[in-house]
């Protein structure tokens, strides 16, 4: 009985630390983010709900920020350099 009740706390414990998103690193990221020109912070706001451990941020950066073009909301000359300044604050989520 005392074994699974460590188990079980063992468990509990593993879950709070590994097992969802990091707020203190989501704070940090949003620091960084509030810092950007408004194209970067209007890519970084489309994204950051679609950043976990496990996604391709390339990718989801890449998808947002095509998706912010085609809808008129950023240019494409503007595109690439936006996304990466992003990226560089998203990279802190996970």
């Amino acid at each position: 009985m005392n074994r699974i009740i460590k188990s079980i706390a063992l468990a509990a414990i593993a879950a709070g630390l590994f097992g969802g998103p990091s707020h203190a690193s989501r704070a940090a990221a949003d620091a960084c983010a509030a810092k950007l020109p408004a194209n970067s912070q209007m890519i970084y706001a489309a994204t950051v709900a679609d950043v976990a451990p496990g996604v391709d941020l390339q990718d989801v950066v890449r998808s947002r920020t095509r998706s912010l073009v085609i809808g008129g909301k950023l240019s494409r000359g503007e595109a690439q350099a936006a996304a990466e300044a992003a990226g560089a604050c998203l990279k802190q989520v996970l």
